[in-house]
């Protein structure tokens, strides 16, 4: 864990790499020991603005890039970057503006590299002029000022250019007092901008706010000054939108429609926050994505076990391409899981499939294609669906035509691909070893927050060392970390269970305890009294023992607990694993049972 205090002044927190003017910047980092912290001063000219936009790829996420961008001026906060788990939080007095707004935070967590050069632009623009404030005007300039991509060519197309919009801008405003910071906030309406340009983005499908976005959110909006300096030069509304979708449209491919119906978008599932966090495995994503990266031996395959986490592996990286924290050539792509058994299992228009899963593949480049049985592509594929998959499919990976990335066991790598010189010499492989026990309990600890939601039940430390444990010594024909996850997870499954059966024996007494009250007046109006006083006596049972059973649900509901004996019950009684002699010994510094041969 590093913690950077970051205190500026006149300027945001902004990643070292970039050379503004009018100010100056001081970071301090320390790693926690005062011997070790170094203080950082960044003299800022007065040139015009220089940036350095590779920097951006050395920032944690775009979150925290964009977070950076627009935090207010003369604050000071700290940023705690979590590099283990991928992540960063801030504190303090100097709190960012667009934590006051959701769509605006929401905005920023989605913003592309294109989208940050307009901002730092826009920055530019009302330093230029003296203003602390950035603007819808601003944010037009900013677009104008990038000179490439669609809203420039639009704009320019319609007889915009920065020259006459610079002094449209300066007419309607005029100049500030030419003490402006770079660090300055958005207006309400440039945030509205923001907003909006998250619907469009949303509209349009697209993962990713991306300059167009913004330009469309700035039309959208239909007041302020960046509104109007686009109607006095003549623009309309209606046609710049419509050439604006046309150019988005065109420059759109098709829908990868193989890919969809047999795969999954791991990219996709990371955003929603679907997938589980990584734990201890960020060395290997990172040689994953360094592989990705090279021009040659560019295809990891992953080489472990079953159950050792190679498809955490690569959901980890579909996280890190989530969260903007990969090389700027990997931005905005797309990890797709193919469920190539179900590709291959029918045989009518089998060979139709596979091709038109590669033209797909060649035709949507930012697309890498995760495939964990590797048979599919060797030599030696067995079964004639994997025989006609490999016969199609190693060509283009030969030919470096496709992302990929593989998952292989030991046995199947050197029967599939070691004996294919051919093949070999495009992949790197990639050994993924078992971890420990100790790392397991890590891993555990890290997945814990997400099966106590799943199954509304709290797990206690000791649990999970013991799930890590048994699971090591007790289950041998699989491997960690996943026999340790899915013992976690049956424990917590069987003790949540079991605690709603008491829930349903209250409803079962209800239930009897409302036929017996009937039952009671009934005889009482028949004037079987004998009848009724044995039915009161009945009642009056009832409720003791519903009251009992109430209390109890109330008294254990905040607090279900799985603990180190559900783990070792679990292997009893649902995994039915047997000691060797059948003994077991109670081990008292963890609380919970082993086998006596451990």
């Amino acid at each position: 864990m590093a913690r950077a205090l970051v205190q500026y002044i006149g300027l945001p927190c902004v990643h070292p790499a970039l050379n503004f003017s009018q100010s100056k910047m001081i970071i301090n980092y320390a790693s926690g020991n005062s011997r070790n912290s170094s203080t950082t001063t960044f003299p800022l000219a007065a040139n015009p603005l220089r940036l350095n936009l590779n920097s951006f790829t050395g920032l944690r996420s775009a979150k925290l890039a964009f977070g950076s961008l627009v935090v207010r001026c003369g604050k000071s906060f700290d940023i705690e970057e979590d590099y283990e788990n991928n992540t960063t939080t801030t504190s303090g007095s100097g709190e960012s503006h667009y934590h006051r707004n959701e769509s605006f935070y929401k905005a920023f967590e989605r913003i592309n590299r294109q989208s940050i050069m307009v901002v730092l632009l826009a920055q530019e623009e009302a330093r230029r002029l003296g203003h602390n404030f950035v603007g819808t005007e601003q944010l037009l300039l900013g677009l104008i000022s990038l000179g490439t991509g669609i809203p420039a060519e639009v704009l320019k197309s319609v007889g915009i250019n920065l020259k006459d919009a610079r002094l449209e801008v300066e007419k309607s405003i005029g100049k500030g007092n030419g003490v402006a910071a770079l660090g300055t906030p958005f207006t309400p309406l440039a945030i509205r901008v923001w907003e909006n340009a998250l619907k469009e983005a949303a509209q349009l499908r697209d993962s990713h706010i991306k300059p167009e976005h913004i330009f469309l959110g700035l039309i959208r909006l239909g007041e302020g000054v960046g509104v109007s300096v686009i109607e006095n030069l003549g623009g309309d509304f209606g046609e710049i939108r419509r050439l604006v979708i046309g150019m988005i449209n065109k420059d759109k491919k098709p829908a990868p429609v193989v890919l969809e119906e047999y795969g999954t978008d791991l990219t996709a599932l990371a955003n929603q926050g679907k997938l589980d966090p990584v734990i201890g495995r960020q060395e290997l994503i990172g040689r994953v994505i360094r592989t990705l990266a090279r021009r040659s031996k560019n295809i990891p395959v992953l080489i472990g076990e079953y159950g050792v986490g190679k498809t955490a592996i690569v959901e980890g990286l579909a996280q890190r391409i989530a969260n903007g924290d990969v090389p700027e050539s990997m931005q905005g792509k797309k990890v797709i899981k193919l469920d190539i058994r179900l590709l291959v299992a029918q045989e009518e228009n089998r060979e139709k499939r596979v091709k038109k899963l590669i033209e797909e593949m060649k035709q949507n480049d930012e697309i890498i294609v995760f495939l964990d049985e590797v048979r599919f592509i060797g030599d030696d594929a067995y079964g004639v669906g994997a025989l006609d998959a490999a016969a199609i499919l190693r060509p283009a990976l030969s030919r470096g035509e496709i992302q990929f990335v593989g998952a292989a066991s030991e046995a199947q790598y050197a029967l599939y691909i070691r004996d294919d010189p051919t093949l070999e010499r495009h992949i790197e492989p990639i050994k993924v070893p078992e971890p420990s026990v100790d790392e397991t309990i890590e891993i555990l600890k890290g997945l814990r927050q997400r099966y106590e939601t799943d199954h509304n039940v709290r797990y206690t430390d000791e649990s999970l060392v013991a799930a890590a444990k048994l699971a090591d010594e007790c289950v041998s024909d699989q491997f960690l970390p996943d026999k340790a996850i899915d013992l976690m997870d049956d424990a917590g499954s069987r003790v949540r269970k079991c605690h709603d059966q008491v829930g349903e024996e209250v409803k079962l007494l209800e239930i009897e305890l409302e036929r017996i009250t009937a039952d009671k007046l009934a005889s009482v109006d028949s004037e079987d009294f004998e009848k009724a006083i044995e039915l009161r006596d009945r009642e009056t049972e009832l409720k003791e023992a519903l009251i009992s059973k109430e209390r109890n649900v109330v008294e254990t509901e905040s607090a279900v607990v799985v603990t180190g004996m559900d783990i070792r019950d679990t292997l009893l009684l649902d995994w039915k694993i047997e000691w060797e002699n059948g003994d077991i010994y109670f081990l008292p510094d963890s609380g919970f049972h082993f086998p006596d041969y451990m």
